[in-house]
């Protein structure tokens, strides 16, 4: 049913509890959720400040830690490992000459004869020479060809010797004592080895050189002489 109003127009009648219910409702209902997700965003972003800076300060202290461990490595690698020797004079040329880098294996174990080895010197610098006989040798210079002979055989030196030289300028004949070398220079007339000084104790050995790596163009690995397999 519609009632006239006092233009004449009829309209519907609304239930006075409706239109109060109207009135009590917000004009945005959305308003209230935005408010709660923007407090939560807002929270979020305050508490990730902290953790960004945790991970931060444990970057820096694993960078820290990262870093020390390989100097640490690096240190006993060169001191029970490889080491590198510089050579100083023109005792072992052709074979080594002034300015070249050597890589020295300090875990080779017992030298052998024909190796080059670096070693507490008799002036007690570090040395570089080659073996020619171990402990219980009998080294002599020289047979009938002029050759260094070993327990009686000669040794072939033409792969290493300095062209120019000769085996040695002087006679010698030496029993090698048990855990002691007798070394030379491969340039034997400019080379103080022990001819001059004697035998060196295998305790003083620092390591065998086994490659050269400076400069570049000389690099080459430093073989042991085959000539030495024929000593017994």
């Amino acid at each position: 049913m519609t009632a006239a109003t006092e233009n004449g127009d009829e309209s519907p009648k609304q239930p006075p509890a409706e239109a109060e219910k109207r009135d009590a409702e917000p004009a945005d209902p959305a308003e209230p959720a935005k408010d709660v997700t923007e407090g939560a965003t807002e929270g979020a972003t305050a508490s990730d400040g902290p953790k960004k800076g945790k991970g931060i300060l444990g970057g820096i202290r694993e960078t820290v830690f990262l870093t020390l461990a390989g100097v640490v490595i690096a240190l006993l690698v060169n001191a029970f490992v490889i080491g590198s020797f510089w050579i100083p004079s023109e005792s072992m040329e052709d074979t080594l000459l002034v300015g070249d880098r050597v890589i020295v294996n300090k875990l080779n174990g017992d030298a052998e004869r024909g190796d080059i080895v670096v070693f507490k010197g008799w002036n007690g610098l570090d040395t570089i020479k080659r073996v020619i006989a171990v402990g219980g040798d009998t080294v002599e210079c020289c047979d009938a060809k002029k050759r260094i002979t070993v327990n009686g055989v000669p040794i072939e030196e033409k792969g290493y010797l300095h062209p120019d030289d000769y085996p040695s300028g002087e006679s010698f004949k030496e029993k090698v004592p048990q855990g002691r070398l007798w070394v030379m220079g491969d340039h034997r007339s400019a080379s103080s080895d022990s001819r001059d000084h004697g035998t060196i104790a295998e305790s003083d050995v620092i390591g065998r050189a086994v490659v050269i790596y400076w400069p570049f163009t000389r690099m080459t690995v430093l073989s042991r002489p085959e000539t030495f397999d024929r000593v017994r």
